[in-house]
């Protein structure tokens, strides 16, 4: 019964994909026809909300590809793949719009770029493109860890969903960590530490893991940034010291205020009695005063020896 229920959402969500995908190919042909500038930005406007309710369809097909309670996986897979190349087609289209490349004030900017100023320009708009995804990924991730959070609570520690958790929270580590490393390049590429060239020779690699890092049979490279020794980097940034400073400051902050010990409060009395001018008495002169003998005992003693 759980199964037929599961299998008529799955169905009803691909013949979604289906309408939404004719819909948005359909709005992207009449703008790339269109030669009147205000009509173009509506339908970007049209566009945008549409991949939205795509991309909002293909975090579904991703849960349920991620299911073992799905064997056949092809359509699913098939559907994602097709909402995808959507996405690049919507990708390329809005940085279109955004640069007005084929506007006046775009032919005069590529005009007053040499070829080099070019070629900087362009990576920088690939790090920040590879950046923006990344966090979609890691902001996306983390909606699904909270629903995933809630359900697991509500059940026993285990099964596929807790294995989904412990997975998604493994590949956010990792997609922060590859964003750590992409913002420190960007530095390093706008104030000229770093040539373009080494940033270009990243491309592969870095695009791989943005595109691939939730497939089954994705297989990380993690040394892709060893050549570019961003840790002598993060050095001369002062980055790295900045952080064990930070680290240092917290765990300060987490000790209790220390208390003076015994011996230390004894030898503060013993220095103040000093500064006063008062004698220090001793622990000795207190040991003297219990081996004297006292006067009623001293008594005693006479008295039996007269008897």
């Amino acid at each position: 019964m759980a199964a037929r229920k599961l299998q008529t959402e799955i169905d009803r969500t691909l013949k979604k994909v289906a309408e939404g995908v004719e819909l948005f190919e359909s709005i992207y042909d009449k703008m790339q026809a269109s030669t009147n500038q205000t009509q173009k930005e509506k339908l970007e406007t049209d566009l945008k909300t549409q991949i939205k309710k795509l991309q909002r369809m293909r975090d579904q097909i991703k849960t349920w590809v991620a299911s073992n309670d799905i064997k056949d996986k092809s359509a699913l897979l098939e559907n994602r793949k097709l909402i995808e190349t959507q996405m690049e087609k919507f990708k390329a289209c809005e940085k279109e719009m955004k640069t007005k490349a084929f506007s006046k004030e775009g032919l005069i900017q590529s005009a007053k770029l040499d070829p080099k100023q070019q070629e900087k320009m362009e990576t920088t708009q690939w790090l920040q493109g590879q950046v923006e995804e990344l966090l979609l990924q890691v902001e996306q991730a983390e909606a699904e860890v909270e629903t995933l959070q809630g359900g697991v609570k509500k059940k026993h520690r285990g099964g596929a969903s807790a294995e989904r958790l412990e997975n998604l929270e493994r590949l956010n580590e990792r997609r922060k960590w590859h964003i750590g490393r992409l913002e420190l390049i960007l530095r390093l590429l706008d104030n000229g530490s770093m040539s373009v060239e080494k940033v270009n020779a990243l491309k592969e690699d870095v695009s791989y893991f943005v595109e691939s890092n939730a497939e089954e049979d994705f297989d990380e490279d993690e040394g892709i940034y060893d050549e570019l020794n961003l840790e002598e980097e993060e050095e001369k940034f002062g980055l790295a010291n900045d952080e064990e400073s930070d680290e240092s400051e917290e765990a300060s902050e987490d000790l209790p205020p220390r208390t003076p010990s015994k011996k230390h409060h004894d030898d503060e009395s013993v220095t103040s009695s000093k500064r006063d001018g008062s004698p220090v008495m001793k622990k000795a002169s207190v040991t003297l005063q219990l081996r004297k003998p006292s006067i009623a005992s001293e008594s005693m003693s006479l008295h039996i020896a007269d008897v």
